[in-house]
Parts: C-alpha cells; sequence; structure tokens
C-alpha cells in the first residue's frame, strides 16, 4: 500500500528540495548498511492482494472508497481506480506453516468482504490479471479514486509525457488505442509477495530474482484479454510498461528507460545500485512533506523512514522491487517484491505461485554462489518477457548455456530446488507438498489461467459476441474463485451459465461493431457498391485523410442515387461526397445501449455511427440486435 500523503511536485524549487532529502536518504541508507543497522535474525514473508469489485452484470463497480468505510478493515485499502481494492497480509516468519496461514488469512478477508458486498451492493469481488469485463470507459479519469495521490500520479504522468497516451499490443488480436490518462493501467490487478533479506545477501538474492523470473512468470500467466483483445499471455507487462510510461517519441536513436522495468544489469554490490539507478534515470514525479533531514536523524541515533527514497521508489515500478522498511521492533530491513505476479485464479493458485517463488529464492540461495556466472542478464530479462508473451510455450536459456522448454525446466529442475528452499526453511512438508504439487499439476496439465481463458475464447468465438464470452470469463471465475478449484482442474464453462444476464445494462461499446470498413469522400461511388455486395453491409461510413468521420452511405440512398442517375448513364463519375449522408445521427461509446435503441426507434434508422472525439469507433446497427435477440432467444 502506496503512502497517501503525497502530492505533485509543482515547481522546480519543490522538485529541488525533495531532491536534496532524496540525497539525503541515501546517504543515510548507505550509513545504516556501514554500521551494521539491520535486522538479520527472523526472516518474514508477507503479500498484497489486489482485487475487483464487479456489479451484478459482471462490469466494474466504481464504490471502493464506500465499501471500505462501511467494511472498516484496517488492512483494506483503495487502489487506483474506484473498482480496484487491496487487503494487506500480515508479515509471519518464513517458517513452519506460514504459507497455509497467509493463505487463510486471505480467504478469510476476501470471504468477509464477499459476503458483505453480495448482501449490501448486489455485487461481488473477482480476482483477476485484467478484469475481462473492463471496458475503456472504466478506465477513463473520470473513475480514478478520489485520493490526491493518485491525482497527483496522473497528472504528474500526463505533464512528463505531454501528449496522449498510446497502447499498442499485439498478440493474436491487436490493440491499437489512445487513452486519455495514465489510469488505463488500473485495468491490472496483482499478488505482490514480500520476502525479507539481509544487507549481506540482498545483492546475491536480487539476482536470483532475476534469474528465476521467466519460468515462475510462465506458470502463472493470468491475464490474456484486454477490451476483448487476445494479446500476451501476461498482458499485465505490455500494459502496465505503457500506460506508466514518461518517454515520449524522439527523432533519436537513444536509450531511455521506461518507468515499468525489469532493470538493465545485474547488481554488483548492494541495494544502494538499485536506488542511485531510479535517482538517475527517472524523474521525480511526486513531492511529500518530509518531516527530517535522515542523514542528521541517523547521526543522532534514530532509525528514519527515508521516506523520500520511499515516495520515489513507488514510482518506479520494477518487476522485482527492492523495498526499505522498519519492523515492529524498531529495526530498519530490507525486502524483494515480486510484483510479477497476476491476481488469481484462486487464492490457491496465488499461494502456489508464492511458495514456488519463495523456495526457488531460498534454493538458489544455497545452491549457487553467484548466478551472475550461470546465465547472462540479457538472456534472464529475454525469458522474462518471452514467458509474458508466450507463457509456458517457450523454450528458455538457462544456467552454463543450456536451454529447456518450461515444463521440463520447472518439473525437472526448479521444483526440486524450490521444495529444498522450502525445507531450508522449516516450512510444514504438508504445505510444501500442497503448493508445489499445484504448480506440478499445473505444468503437468499445460494449463495456466490464460490457457483457460484462451480455450473458453476460442470455444465461443463463432457462437457468441465478445461482451458475451467476457462476461462468461468473468463470472465463471468468480464462481470457481469461490470454491478454491485450482486452475488447471478449470473446465470450459457453459454458455447456460450467463442465464441471469441482464443486456440492457450493456454499453455501445460492448456491442458495437469495431471491425469497421470506411471510404474517403473522392472514392468512386462503384467502389462502396463492391464493398456492400462482397462484405454483406448495408451502411458505409465515410472518414477524411485525417480520419475524421465526415458521412454515411447507406443502400437506400446509394439505390437511390444510382436509379436518378441511370437514365443519364453517367453514374460512374460519381463520387462518395456527392451521396453521403452528411451529419447522421450518431452516438458515443459509453452510452446505454437502451439510449441507442431509442435513437434507432424515434429517427427510424438502420445504423448509428459510434463516434468519439469525431473519431469513428466503431458501428451499431440492426445486425448486431438481431444477433443479440437471437442468442438471447436461445438462452431462454
Amino acid at each position: 500500500m502506496g503512502d497517501f500523503n503525497v502530492h505533485k511536485a509543482n515547481s522546480p524549487e519543490e522538485i529541488a528540495k525533495f531532491t536534496q532529502y532524496l540525497l539525503r536518504d541515501i546517504q543515510a541508507l548507505e550509513y545504516m548498511l556501514n554500521h551494521d543497522w539491520f535486522e538479520k535474525g527472523d526472516i518474514h514473508i508477507g503479500a498484497e492482494q489486489e482485487f475487483n469489485l464487479v456489479d451484478n452484470n459482471f462490469k466494474p463497480l466504481s464504490k471502493n472508497l464506500e465499501i471500505i468505510e462501511k467494511l472498516n478493515m484496517d488492512n483494506l485499502s483503495p487502489e487506483l481506480a474506484g473498482f480496484n481494492m487491496e487487503t494487506n497480509v500480515t508479515p509471519r516468519k518464513f517458517e513452519k506453516d506460514a504459507l497455509s496461514q497467509i493463505h487463510n488469512e486471505i480467504l478469510s478477508d476476501l470471504n468477509h468482504i464477499r459476503e458483505f458486498v453480495r448482501k449490501n451492493e448486489n455485487a461481488d469481488i473477482i480476482l483477476t490479471g485484467i478484469l475481462p469485463t473492463v471496458r475503456k470507459f472504466d478506465v477513463e479519469p473520470d473513475n480514478i479514486t478520489p485520493i490526491p495521490r493518485y491525482h497527483a500520479l496522473m497528472d504528474a504522468l500526463k505533464e512528463l509525457r505531454g501528449e496522449e497516451f498510446i497502447i499498442n499490443i499485439i498478440g493474436i488480436d491487436e490493440l491499437n488505442m489512445k487513452a486519455e490518462s495514465g489510469l488505463i493501467e488500473a485495468a491490472n490487478t496483482g499478488f505482490q509477495v514480500h520476502l525479507q533479506v539481509s544487507p549481506d545477501e540482498f545483492k546475491h538474492k536480487y539476482n536470483i530474482a532475476q534469474a528465476i523470473a521467466g519460468p515462475v512468470m510462465a506458470v502463472a500467466v493470468n491475464s490474456p484479454v484486454l477490451f476483448g483483445k487476445r494479446l500476451w499471455h501476461e498482458t499485465r507487462v505490455a500494459l502496465f510498461q505503457q500506460a506508466i510510461d514518461t518517454r515520449v517519441s524522439s527523432e533519436h536513436i537513444r536509450d531511455r528507460h521506461p518507468r515499468v522495468t525489469f532493470g538493465t544489469r545485474w547488481i554488483d554490490d548492494s541495494i544502494l545500485d538499485i536506488y542511485r539507478e531510479d535517482i538517475l534515470r527517472y524523474r521525480v514525479l511526486l513531492g511529500a512533506d518530509i518531516p527530517y533531514d535522515s542523514l542528521e536523524y541517523v547521526k543522532s541515533g534514530k532509525v528514519p523512514v527515508l521516506k523520500a527514497l520511499t515516495v520515489h521508489n513507488s514510482t518506479v515500478y520494477r518487476w522485482n522491487r527492492p523495498v526499505y522498511g522498519i519492523s515492529s521492533n524498531g529495526k530498519p530491513h530490507l525486502r524483494i517484491e515480486a510484483r510479477m505476479f497476476p491476481s488469481g485464479p484462486t487464492v490457491l493458485d496465488e499461494m502456489a505461485n508464492a511458495a514456488f517463488w519463495l523456495g526457488l529464492m531460498e534454493g538458489y540461495a544455497k545452491e549457487v554462489n553467484d548466478v551472475r556466472k550461470l546465465i547472462k542478464f540479457d538472456d534472464a530479462k529475454d525469458n522474462f518477457y518471452a514467458a509474458t508473451r508466450s507463457g509456458m510455450g517457450k523454450k528458455f536459456k538457462w544456467f552454463n548455456h543450456t536451454s529447456y522448454y518450461a515444463d521440463d525446466l520447472i518439473l525437472n529442475e526448479l521444483l526440486p530446488i524450490a521444495r529444498e528452499g522450502l525445507q531450508s526453511r522449516n516450512i510444514n512438508k504438508s504445505d510444501i507438498d500442497k503448493y508445489l504439487g499445484i504448480i506440478e499439476e499445473r505444468v503437468k496439465a499445460g494449463k495456466t489461467g490464460s490457457i483457460w481463458m484462451l480455450e473458453t475464447y476460442a470455444e465461443f468465438n463463432d457462437k457468441a459476441s465478445r461482451e458475451e464470452i467476457m462476461t462468461l470469463l468473468t463470472s465463471s471465475a468468480i464462481k470457481n474463485q469461490e470454491k478454491e478449484i485450482p486452475v488447471h482442474q478449470w473446465e470450459v464453462p457453459e454458455m447456460n451459465e450467463l442465464a441471469h444476464w441482464h443486456p440492457a445494462d450493456l454499453l455501445v461499446e460492448e456491442v458495437m461493431q469495431t471491425d469497421v470498413l470506411s471510404v474517403q469522400p473522392g472514392d468512386i461511388v462503384e467502389l462502396v457498391a463492391d464493398m456492400m455486395d462482397w462484405a454483406r453491409i448495408r451502411y458505409v461510413p465515410v472518414e477524411n485523410a485525417r480520419g475524421d468521420f465526415v458521412g454515411l452511405v447507406t443502400t437506400r440512398r446509394l439505390l437511390k442515387t444510382l436509379r436518378k442517375m441511370s437514365l443519364s448513364g453517367n453514374y460512374e463519375t460519381l463520387k462518395v461526397k456527392d451521396i453521403m449522408l452528411e451529419n447522421p445521427i450518431t452516438i458515443e461509446p459509453g452510452k446505454k445501449l437502451k439510449e441507442a435503441v431509442d435513437l434507432m426507434d424515434v429517427n427510424r434508422i438502420g445504423s448509428l455511427p459510434v463516434v468519439q472525439n469525431n473519431k469513428l469507433v466503431g458501428m451499431l446497427t440492426e445486425t448486431e440486435f438481431f444477433h443479440l435477440s437471437r442468442r438471447l432467444f436461445k438462452r431462454i
């Protein structure tokens, strides 16, 4: 959970002052490291559980602050968008039944929240890397959680970029769109795992975390769809990087690094390597009221909170993030936070992912002296991004110039190492068997959360609309989560699970056709006629050379014009601009479907171009309503 008592750095003077405190924090941290101030005894683990609120139609429900106030849970907090929430798990000693304790705490919290929102809001919660039913409308600025920190972050990102946020991700489908702000990042939800480490072992373990990130991610992927498009197996990674990117286009080939990053190299010395690089590469985005000069504070024998460093660290998103904290005994400590894991598919699956990662961290810490000598950094980085794109369908470069497919690597090498690592922490055998057994069975079945979603999508791709498929994915995931069925046992659902689906609550963007053919005003009419014949369509929108929507050609208008012109025999000279309907009735994508129906009924028209900011984003015709009605009648 981030510090909410921050604000946008508004002036050069404020940035300079904050930077001074930031540099003092680095000096104070170095002093504490050199003078052996850090906790080295009991090692603790913890986690952060993010999830989404959905209404009774499985769409995002932006009521996080209202629900948090009523629940009054100390460990529950809002996240970036109004439908995002997070619980913070109590840290526990990394021993005995710590894994099952964390598992039970998360389940208890989620069950309490689920029971409350079902009873009081006719709503539900879901664990998912990206909510399948999230709409572009849901991640626009109006839905930001009204907390100054989040507004400050979005404003700072917008100011630094100086242009619109472009999202371009290519998988089976392609998503190419503009976003109004970085709030589109709120489509992501994750499960962060924390491992406390001593300063002496930080370098070694952090490098191990980087080395194992690829195969660990491969078996944990759970977010293959965004806005109905099938993209990466872990689309969160691409979306997060592009949503928070502060770089702008340049004519020169210059190395500039995104704020969401895997990193650029191994760590050679200490945690200071990372913090110093983050100060060198990334400008200050947020400011805060700093209570004291931390360097003077440590010299007086007191442990500082390092607030400036913590605030700056919260705006640089490494997939393995260094964390400074203060334990309940008053001593400072260091942690590695694994941020790569998506939320879901179930808490059981999440804990299996956590156990796998924690076991590998401990196992390889004892197994190898220096992971940098076994695998190149670039290979570890390539493994990570390959896993996010393809899940387990990738051959990984591994230690000592070897290579393995994901299933062979995990089953034959990584799981035994993870087991040894958990045993070295005296984790109960029953927990080791339970959680690592989930990983083993998931790999053998070849079914991650992403594979289940893609298989379901493929099953219904020619039987239902995208919106129905996304709703089915969401509703089915919620049912399986509540039963704690591990994802490798999930079956492709039946469409009759949507018997209580309410299409009247749909938005235009959820039903409209997005694969739209168009013409320009100067095109010949013969082209339009052939387009209508070949594609079996009755309406063709008209866009100018700048991509602005300027008119509509209908079959009725085309036939009427051609009939009039046939006597003269010169219809070949007609251009689209001569016959198009100028200023046709349009609708915005965020309007309710019922409003579209009323518009078409009152005006006795068969189509509605869907337009936003003078750009055509889709078409809504009688065909979409016919298909929707047909499927509803079949279901009834």
